[in-house]
């Protein structure tokens, strides 16, 4: 159903059980303040009027499988509105003699409420299931203002451990380009300590060959 119609719909709810008060407050007046109370009567009337032709609107511009049950509704509150209409005239009414009149009152006001009775409750209940609907459309809308917050949390979990990861690898590559000049400078060692070795044993060889001569030279003479 549409939501629009629905607000309507519970407007005129109210509006029509607010008339029904009135009405009958207005039998137990007199005079000015009979007045008063049939001149804020016929206010309501017309507002009453001005929602109907409103949700008349509205349902015409829906679907058809949900226009012919909202119009079906329009004229039982149409219906309704027409009560109200000849109440305000049997109230209006000063040619009758007060017992007539109180009589005419009370039968009139006494077939409005039993005409009226089950499209009230039939009001009512719409009016109970829009304001489920609303206690529904405002818990959805809290989980899903959880779920942003959840889902805005995740993303920055996620950039934390991006950023992370960012340092751990600039730490592996600062790592990795210290083990290879650590590699490079054992290679330069190693290749000096081979030079060494080459170096000392060459040494040792002249001096062997040295030694070898001298002794050489002094046993032949």
């Amino acid at each position: 159903m549409s939501q629009v119609f629905e607000g309507y719909e519970r407007q005129y709810c109210e509006l029509s059980a607010n008339l029904s008060k009135k009405c009958t407050s207005a039998n137990a007046l007199d005079g000015e303040q009979k007045k008063q109370k049939l001149s804020e009567i016929k206010s309501g009337v017309e507002d009453a009027e001005t929602l109907i032709k409103k949700m008349d609107l509205e349902a015409r511009s829906l679907p058809p499988n949900v226009k012919s049950s909202l119009l079906v509704k329009l004229r039982e509150y149409k219906s309704d509105l027409n009560n109200f209409k000849s109440e305000v005239k049997r109230i209006t009414s000063g040619n009758l003699n007060a017992t007539a009149r109180d009589e005419l009152l009370e039968a009139g006001m006494a077939d409005t409420l039993t005409a009226s009775a089950d499209q009230r409750s039939r009001l009512m209940m719409s009016t109970d299931r829009l304001g489920r609907s609303t206690d529904r459309i405002k818990d959805s809308r809290r989980t899903m203002l959880e779920t942003e917050e959840l889902g805005v949390s995740i993303l920055q979990d996620l950039h934390g451990q991006r950023q992370s990861l960012l340092r751990a690898h600039e730490t592996l590559h600062g790592v990795d380009d210290n083990v290879g000049k650590s590699k490079k400078i054992l290679t330069a060692m190693t290749k000096r300590m081979n030079r060494n070795k080459w170096t000392i044993g060459a040494i040792i060889t002249v001096l062997v060959l040295a030694i070898i001569m001298i002794l050489y030279f002094k046993l032949t003479r």
